[in-house]
C-alpha cells in the first residue's frame, strides 16, 4: 500500500525534528493521540495482519540523550528518537525526562532511513487489565487477573473511574468487590503493583 500525503508528510517533519532542522516543533498530539487507547489504533498504511514496522514495543535498556535502546519482548533492538514532537505518557502526558532504564515502552512514530524510530508517542509502562477486584482500601485496590495477584495504587489527583461509560470522575466508591474491572495504569517495573489511571466498571 502505497503512503498518504499525511504519512508522507509525519515522515518528513519527524526527520526534519531527528535532523534538528525543524523551524517551528508542534507536539505530537496534533498529529495522533497519546491518550492510553491509542495504543492499539490501527494504522491505515499497514497492511492486514503484517506487523507494523512504525510500530516498537520493549522495555528500555539504555539511554543516551534523547535515543532510547529498546529490547522487545522477542530480543530485536531498537532506537527510538525522542524530539521536541514526541509525546509522552506515564499515568498521564508528561515529557521525555520520565522515560527510565528498565520501564516498558510501547512507541508508534515513523522508520528513518538508518532503521531508528523517529517517535510520534510513547507509552511508558501503560498495562490495559481485565480483573476481579478483591479488596478496596482508602488509597489501594487488589485485584485478581488470571490467577495472579495485582495491587493497584490509587494517586491522588489521578486516578478516575468510569461507571457505565459515562464520564470520568474521582470518586472510586461505587467500585465493588467481587466484581469485574478494566484497568488502565502504570506497571511498577519489576513488581506486580500497578499505579491506577482508570478504571471501567459497572456501578
Amino acid at each position: 500500500m502505497n503512503a498518504g500525503p499525511d504519512i508522507l508528510g509525519r515522515r518528513r517533519f519527524l526527520s526534519s525534528a531527528v535532523l534538528g532542522t525543524t523551524a517551528t516543533v508542534i507536539t505530537a498530539t496534533t498529529i495522533g493521540s497519546v491518550a492510553p487507547e491509542a495504543v492499539a489504533d490501527p494504522k491505515l498504511d499497514v497492511e492486514a495482519g503484517a506487523p507494523d514496522p512504525n510500530f516498537v514495543e520493549g522495555r528500555i535498556t539504555g539511554i543516551a540523550g534523547g535515543l532510547l535502546i529498546v529490547t522487545g519482548s522477542d530480543r530485536t533492538i531498537n532506537q527510538i528518537h525522542l524530539t521536541k514532537a514526541t509525546s509522552v505518557w506515564k499515568l498521564r502526558p508528561t515529557t521525555s525526562d520520565a522515560a527510565k532504564v528498565g520501564d516498558g515502552l510501547y512507541a508508534r512514530g515513523v522508520r528513518m532511513p538508518d532503521g531508528t524510530l523517529a517517535a510520534d508517542a510513547i507509552w511508558l509502562n501503560i498495562v490495559n487489565l481485565q480483573v476481579h477486584i478483591t479488596s478496596i482500601g482508602r488509597s489501594v485496590m487488589h485485584m485478581d487477573h488470571r490467577g495472579d495477584r495485582i495491587v493497584g495504587h490509587v494517586v491522588s489527583g489521578t486516578t478516575a473511574a468510569v461507571y457505565n461509560s459515562t464520564p470520568a470522575v474521582s470518586d472510586l466508591s461505587l467500585l465493588q468487590v467481587g466484581r469485574h474491572a478494566q484497568v488502565i495504569g502504570a506497571w511498577r517495573p519489576d513488581t506486580n503493583e500497578v499505579d491506577l489511571a482508570t478504571v471501567y466498571a459497572a456501578a
